[in-house]
């Protein structure tokens, strides 16, 4: 939804599957009911004349939260955590209805998800050695070392354990890329190369054993934050901008790529700023990037990526700081909040004037629960 509306999470709201909830009520969150006057990238573009469709995975972006917001058409998988193989299909036919009509598309798979299985199963094609350990694969015992590294705080298994589990992860990377690359066939076959913008992006990375856990949501690491971001443009023009960006610079820049003439409205909504001067070379420097997770309502943490390097998350309900060095320490191993005190007051009082600029209350961030997800119930110990 950050991408959709150029928010953060705190202010945009969509941050949990529920609103609310309890023994006696549970609340779905819906992104047109807890924020009805945000506008989306759908919304502007429909307001402009365009035909809008989504084709997604359901689950964490099913219309029920409320991502349909100014679409057209909007069509879920018919299981949860469905791949491109469920939404494919649906998009090409939609897009042959629709070749003679200005369009925006939002395409999306859960193919790499943890939650997701191939169909045809796993050929174990990237798996270099003879494993034997007790891992076998799958998205159900993949649950199950997620609950168990968020109860524990660490997870019990080899090197050998996480090379077998990153081979099944990289098969699942190759399979979707595949099906990708069918898809685009389809695509210049019906004509649309010469004047569509493709954008290629992931949501979040995933943690395979990185920082003690699996899957994603509860820390704000490079690992799960550093994502992909491809602008693929019907010109020949081509380059790699190497500053930091943010998920919240996106609509901003397709606005100003496809020279919108946006309201008052809009550019007040936006937090982020066009991508466009950094990719002509005209901006010298990244901007600085916050993140944060309410993951499961458990856990409350902000992080402050600086354009030069450094790194300050901070843990709402246990206080906890922590300060790298990206540039010397990509891996987010050395903590040096006792090492570097005047660099980590500084990049910390940035943190806490952008929170006090969404409007948060801080005193609720350290007030922790827990919520299930997609039927998931939480552990005793966790709730404790």
């Amino acid at each position: 939804m950050s991408y959709f509306t150029s928010l953060y999470p705190s202010e945009h709201k969509l941050i949990n599957k529920f609103i609310k909830f309890s023994k006696e009520e549970k609340i779905i969150s819906n992104f047109k009911e807890i924020s009805p006057d945000v506008e989306t990238l759908a919304s502007v573009f429909k307001k402009n004349g365009y035909v809008t469709a989504a084709f997604t995975g359901d689950a964490g972006v099913g219309a029920q939260f409320g991502y349909d917001k100014g679409f057209d058409v909007y069509i879920d998988s018919s299981k949860p955590f469905g791949g491109f193989e469920t939404s494919i299909p649906p998009a090409l036919e939609w897009l042959k209805n629709n070749k003679d009509q200005k369009f925006f598309l939002f395409l999306h798979s859960y193919g790499i998800h943890g939650q997701y299985d191939p169909p045809e199963g796993y050929s174990k094609k990237f798996l270099d050695f003879d494993y034997t350990g007790p891992l076998k694969g799958g998205k159900e015992e993949q649950g199950k070392l997620r609950e168990e590294g968020l109860a524990s705080g660490k997870l019990n298994l080899t090197e050998e354990d996480y090379k077998f589990w990153k081979a099944l992860y990289d098969e699942k990377i190759f399979n979707s890329d595949k099906k990708i690359g069918e898809f685009l066939e389809e695509f210049k076959k019906l004509g649309f190369e010469k004047n569509t913008i493709i954008i290629f992006l992931s949501d979040h990375g995933t943690e395979i054993g990185e920082h003690g856990r699996f899957d994603h949501g509860f820390t704000l690491y490079d690992e799960l934050i550093n994502v992909p971001l491809i602008l693929k443009f019907p010109s020949n023009v081509s380059g790699i901008v190497r500053e930091q960006t943010r998920a919240i610079d996106l609509m901003p820049t397709i606005f100003d790529v496809v020279g919108f003439k946006i309201d008052e409205k809009i550019k007040n909504q936006m937090r982020g700023k066009s991508l466009i001067p950094l990719m002509m070379g005209e901006e010298k420097i990244g901007r600085d990037a916050f993140s944060e997770t309410d993951y499961r309502d458990y856990t409350h943490k902000k992080s402050l990526r600086t354009a030069n390097g450094w790194k300050f998350i901070y843990t709402f309900e246990s206080e906890e700081k922590e300060l790298y060095n990206i540039n010397d320490d990509p891996g987010e191993i050395n903590n040096l909040i006792e090492k570097e005190p005047r660099i980590a007051y500084e990049i910390e009082q940035k943190l806490f004037d952008y929170v006090k600029s969404t409007g948060q209350n801080i005193i609720d961030l350290k007030i922790v629960g827990c919520l299930p997800v997609y039927g998931e119930i939480c552990t005793e110990k966790l709730i404790k």
